[in-house]
């Protein structure tokens, strides 16, 4: 709050922020329905809180990927995996990572973290496309840093044998089995988000706003326990692209597309059923 009112005091803040997470609740119960944002909104790019807010989803995305492959590479490289954190550690360190920066950085730029859900967001109006392509921007270049200092601590060789932590569909598994684990987990991820700081829910109950990380973290952990035997879990374009790039072999690459358009329709999916079914349930305070 310090932040937003030193903006506000230099004149910076002029725009409104409109992410939903962290976005505290409306005062005696009252609620009003907030307005969508524009598809285009350029006066953004002269508001220092939008470029803030693009600084911390490139520091949060950064050190997402970094803990989260760094523990991946750890797993893989043990020849014994009994003395590992094994597939539920790794799926604890991506879900308690996104708890952390999200609780982070909400109050900033909303913790979106993920362009998938930066794209949900955005189809559900609660941000403009300027801020959702700056937002998906800085994610991949966080994250391609991120997945670059993990190869720095590990070393080519070692980064390589390892697979680099790089998404791909699982031997066993068909390309349409990837594409739909990555939809259904994205759906997820985003439904869990849209819930956790739906302006309904912020305005009858005040602690909402607090425990929106916790929701959207569990979720992450849960999908990754799912799904990391079919995918290695991707639900983050960002995560994978990262991944990917400084991985650089070919089968990284193979089927790299389904951990965009999977997420991507996930995310998609999340948002018409938002705006169709949670939306349209009446609000009602509570006593």
């Amino acid at each position: 709050m310090e932040g937003k009112e030193e903006d506000v005091r230099l004149g910076a803040n002029k725009f409104t922020e409109r992410q939903p997470i962290g976005t505290s609740a409306q005062g005696d119960k009252d609620y009003k329905e907030p307005p969508p944002a524009p598809l285009f909104e350029p006066g953004e790019l002269s508001s220092w809180s939008f470029y803030r807010a693009g600084i911390a989803e490139f520091i949060a995305t950064f050190l997402f990927l970094y803990v989260t492959v760094l523990t991946v590479m750890g797993y893989a490289k043990t020849p014994n995996k009994c003395n590992t954190v094994g597939t539920q550690g790794i799926a604890w360190a991506f879900g308690g990572m996104i708890f952390a920066l999200v609780y982070c950085t909400a109050g900033i730029s909303g913790g979106h973290i993920n362009p998938a859900v930066t794209f949900g967001l955005f189809l559900a109006r609660k941000l403009s496309l300027t801020r959702a392509v700056f937002y998906i921007v800085m994610q991949c270049l966080g994250a391609i840093c991120g997945a670059g200092v993990v190869k720095g601590f590990e070393g080519n060789s070692v980064y390589e044998l390892q697979g680099g932590g790089a998404n791909v569909v699982a031997h066993g598994y068909t390309k349409g089995d990837g594409l739909g684990a990555e939809i259904i987990g994205t759906f997820v991820l985003c439904y869990t988000v849209f819930s956790a700081t739906d302006a309904k829910r912020n305005a009858r109950d005040s602690h909402v706003p607090i425990l929106a990380p916790l929701p959207i973290g569990f979720a992450v952990f849960l999908v990754h326990l799912a799904t990391i035997p079919i995918t290695g879990t991707g639900i983050n374009p960002a995560r994978s692209l990262g991944a990917a790039i400084i991985f650089n072999k070919d089968f990284a690459w193979d089927d790299h597309w389904i951990f965009w358009v999977g997420p991507f329709i996930g995310a998609a999916l999340a948002a018409v059923y938002h705006q169709i079914v949670i939306r349209a349930i009446p609000f009602k305070a509570r006593d």
